[in-house]
């Protein structure tokens, strides 16, 4: 007996252990933070066979409500406003008078594991608050709370479980010892993943500061385009939105469009200047301008850098393939030059330049029209026409 007992232990173990391997792969192969934060919370609830699971994260000396989910919340809910139930709260870390249960484990860095939030011992230095109880007509009975802890020991956050479901019974039961141990190191590789995702933010964000200051010493050379990088960056994210491109991609190419003409910081004055037409020979060296953006963004390791290169290298190429530097035609030019060619060009036609007036937006709608196959990819345009609200909103918004 004792024997089957260890044996159906060591396969529940083993089983919980393996579930864990494959969470922390999917955890660490997750690079957006809402959906980071829903599948911590998520694994965590379906591991432990919790009823409900909730995520805090801490920003200094608070701990913040991020996200929650419960699976009998809209059974038990009935008229209440769910959203305002959920919504999230701010939680002191360093005021004695709040007693906080997940503010409790996070500033002492320990798990607790209440089989009855209901019969607290009275000398215990956090309480149970009943409020979302009784306002839904939920019962809260067992609650583990474990602490999020990277592998240096920091605590930033804590995860939140309610209510235990037996495997046999569904009745509501304490969390045992073995779902307790697992749900703190899902918690650490929680912590890791999150953690890292942050340091990748902060990078990210460092070379979108550069890369914005670099585009912009570019611009300011032509006092005309002030607001040119912004429209720009609006108008290819409605564009790969309308293409329905990944919520990734229409991001990347927000932070990357900035860079497309980066290569004008290589063609002198008199030529970018010009009040007038270019000769034939300025014209040439107008159009190194694409390669040489290429050149200065395109040895890195950073996929916002080498995305900034592409874009660069390619927004001048027409779909028909008589544009410029390399000629490509089609599918051949990759999907971001697509896009900024019709953005660059809608924004360049309908602004003022020192050699020309803007033009009517109406005449502006029509070239596109006339254009797309040979200028511009009909999908793409097809994905302007779709968006113009959304792009004569920012032309409007950021006029210089």
């Amino acid at each position: 007996m004792v024997s089957t007992l260890s044996s159906n232990r060591r396969s529940k173990s083993e089983i919980l252990t393996q579930r864990l391997i494959q969470v922390g792969i999917a955890l660490s192969a997750e690079r957006n933070l809402e959906r980071l934060l829903k599948l911590i919370v998520t694994e965590a609830q379906s591991i432990t066979r919790a009823e409900g699971a909730s995520l805090y994260l801490r920003q200094g000396d608070s701990l913040y409500f991020k996200i929650s989910q419960n699976e009998v919340l809209k059974e038990v809910v009935r008229d209440a406003d769910e959203a305002n139930l959920m919504k999230c709260a701010c939680l002191p870390l360093n005021d004695p008078t709040h007693k906080s249960i997940a503010a409790y484990v996070v500033n002492q860095g320990e798990t607790l594991n209440i089989g009855n939030v209901y019969n607290l011992p009275d000398d215990v230095p956090y309480a149970f608050n009943e409020e979302f109880d009784r306002q839904t007509g939920y019962l809260t009975r067992s609650m583990l709370t474990v602490p999020i802890r990277d592998l240096e020991g920091k605590v930033s956050g804590a995860l939140q479980l309610i209510n235990h479901r037996s495997e046999t019974t569904g009745t509501k039961q304490p969390f045992p010892d073995l779902e307790a141990s697992v749900a703190e190191s899902l918690a650490s590789q929680a912590a890791v993943a999150y953690n890292n995702l942050m340091l990748e933010k902060k990078l990210n964000n460092a070379y979108r500061d550069t890369i914005y200051r670099l585009s912009a010493a570019a611009e300011y050379r032509d006092p005309e385009t002030s607001h040119h990088l912004t429209r720009i960056s609006h108008y290819c994210k409605i564009l790969a939105k309308h293409l329905n491109l990944p919520v990734e991609t229409q991001e990347l190419l927000f932070d990357a469009s900035p860079m497309h003409d980066i290569g004008k910081l290589g063609i002198p004055d008199s030529i970018l200047l010009k009040p007038g037409r270019l000769t034939d020979e300025e014209r040439e060296v107008m159009k190194r301008h694409p390669g040489i953006g290429a050149d200065i963004l395109g040895h890195s390791d950073s996929g916002l850098m080498r995305m900034g290169a592409s874009i660069s290298l390619s927004h001048h190429e027409k779909y028909d393939g008589t544009g410029y530097p390399n000629g490509l035609k089609g599918e051949d030019i990759p999907i971001e030059g697509r896009i900024i060619a019709l953005a660059d060009v809608f924004d360049a036609l309908a602004s003022k330049r020192v050699y020309k007036d803007a033009w009517p937006i109406d005449k502006i709608l029509q070239t596109i029209l006339e254009d797309t196959g040979s200028h511009f990819d009909p999908m793409v345009v097809k994905a302007f026409f779709d968006g113009l609200k959304e792009i004569m909103e920012i032309y409007e918004r950021y006029q210089a």
